[in-house]
């Protein structure tokens, strides 16, 4: 598919409220065949997603530690997880300290699913991504793990207030650049 084709079809689904404000812009090299173009997002005609640039206005994770250390990652974590801790420990831990066993647990997951999920985006081709997206469902696409299929469904038109409210909790524990494109959803409902 051509890119003004895909352009223009990933555009008929952005939010109203976001359309205008959100393009897709690319690049190509007319006289490189071996150099492809550069595809990107921006927002009111900044830069956000650069698919080959890393340096962008969003926090790119370099090592699981910063992950870890990010003062900004809220992780919730359920009663859940901490009886499956006190279960581990045998209950011999003490209750302050299983809520932080949990969480370092559970903020381990998120860090190893953050960091492939950043490395498998650096590596994606935009088009590629975007025809799957046009393909799938918009639950399928709000689900899951990568990042361009979760940005290109939060800004579409055919998810919902009820729906963006409802999902603030998942929001927290994806890529910052796809809880700064559900801020930006939000602040447009």
């Amino acid at each position: 598919m051509s890119w003004s084709k895909l352009k223009q079809q990933l555009e008929s689904f952005l939010s109203p409220a976001l359309s205008g404000k959100v393009e897709y812009r690319a690049t190509s090299y007319r006289y490189l065949p071996d150099k492809s173009g550069n595809c990107y997002i921006t927002v009111d005609k900044k830069n956000i997603l650069n698919l080959s640039d890393a340096t962008t206005l969003i926090k790119w994770y370099q090592t699981e530690m910063e992950i870890k250390n990010d003062p900004d990652i809220q992780i919730p974590i359920s009663n859940e997880e901490i009886e499956a801790v006190r279960k581990d420990t045998k209950g011999l831990v003490p209750e302050d300290r299983l809520k932080v066993i949990a969480r370092g647990r559970k903020i381990s997951e998120v860090a190893k699913d953050l960091m492939s999920a950043q490395s498998a985006l650096s590596k994606s081709n935009f088009t590629v991504a975007a025809t799957k997206f046009l393909s799938l469902s918009i639950e399928e696409s709000l689900e899951s793990n990568d990042i361009l299929l979760n940005i290109l469904a939060l800004v579409d038109r055919r998810v919902g207030k009820k729906r963006i409210l409802n999902m603030g909790e998942r929001v927290k524990l994806k890529h910052p650049i796809v809880q700064y494109f559900y801020e930006l959803r939000l602040s447009k409902l």
